[in-house]
């Protein structure tokens, strides 16, 4: 194929596509790990390798053994540790993510306002249970998530899979109902899963008025790139939890403005 012919580098139209799809796959692989420990982990066995090289260098023998026994399995430790999250990569492409996001991109360009009607005609039926679930005092905690992981969601929670409703959200927190204890889980415009367990975060710099709610919200914001919204039982209060930091006292006019970004 012809290309760009320089006095040091020839660049074909192969090429070109070559580091366009890698940049994509560079991309959307770090969508996916963002936010979740995966990130850690990276870094940990990043600052190993670094270590690997200057052992070598300075012909530290005991140590670079030790090291290059570690790195001789390298490809199996990558697949253990990554197991997660190359299980959610292969489920993005099997349910055609990329097209859809793709086409999210293209309504954003030349449709933005009818994204964004829709975005809000999706979002009113949460502002609204929040406003009735603040107003009686009613405990909630609502997360939202991307990528719905059956695996980590199946055996926590009690499976939904409805259309998000204002009704139905206030009586799967109404006291009363069997539901109500853990999170209601969204995902996909719907509602996927209710009563689910989720790690509380190991953070011990929260306030002491923090209950299991929002320990729980926090902490799956820490781990996944999921947000929370919480309704305290105590005061009303609305929370919104993401990255693993908490916001408080959330308006509703602010609720409808994080979650038209986030959701």
């Amino acid at each position: 194929m012809k290309g760009f012919d320089f006095d040091f580098l020839t660049i074909t139209v192969t090429d070109v596509v070559d580091i366009l799809f890698v940049a994509f796959l560079i991309y959307y692989t770090y969508n996916l790990i963002k936010n979740t420990l995966a990130v850690n982990l990276l870094l940990g066995m990043f600052i190993i390798l670094i270590l690997w090289f200057v052992v070598d260098a300075l012909n530290m023998r005991l140590l670079s053994t030790i090291i290059n026994k570690f790195m001789s399995v390298g490809i199996i430790a990558l697949i253990v540790i990554f197991q997660p999250e190359i299980r959610r990569f292969l489920l993005l492409i099997g349910k055609n993510t990329f097209l859809q996001k793709n086409k999210a991109w293209w309504g954003y360009l030349f449709g933005s306002k009818n994204i964004e009607r829709d975005n809000l005609v999706r979002i009113k039926p949460i502002i609204d249970a929040c406003k009735s679930m603040k107003k009686s005092r009613t405990g909630a905690l609502i997360v939202f998530v991307k990528f719905y992981d059956d695996q980590l969601f199946a055996n926590s929670c009690e499976l939904i899979d409805s259309k998000i409703s204002k009704r139905l959200l206030e009586s799967i927190f109404q006291k009363y109902s069997p539901l109500h204890d853990g999170a209601v889980v969204i995902s996909e415009n719907k509602i996927k899963s209710a009563s689910c367990i989720l790690p509380l975060t190991d953070n011990d710099k929260l306030p002491p008025q923090f209950g299991l709610r929002h320990r729980a919200g926090i902490g799956v914001s820490e781990t996944t790139d999921a947000v929370a919204v919480i309704v305290s039982e105590e005061t009303g209060e609305i929370a919104y939890a993401k990255q693993g930091r908490v916001r408080m006292n959330v308006s509703f006019g602010e609720l409808e403005k994080l979650l038209n970004k986030d959701f």
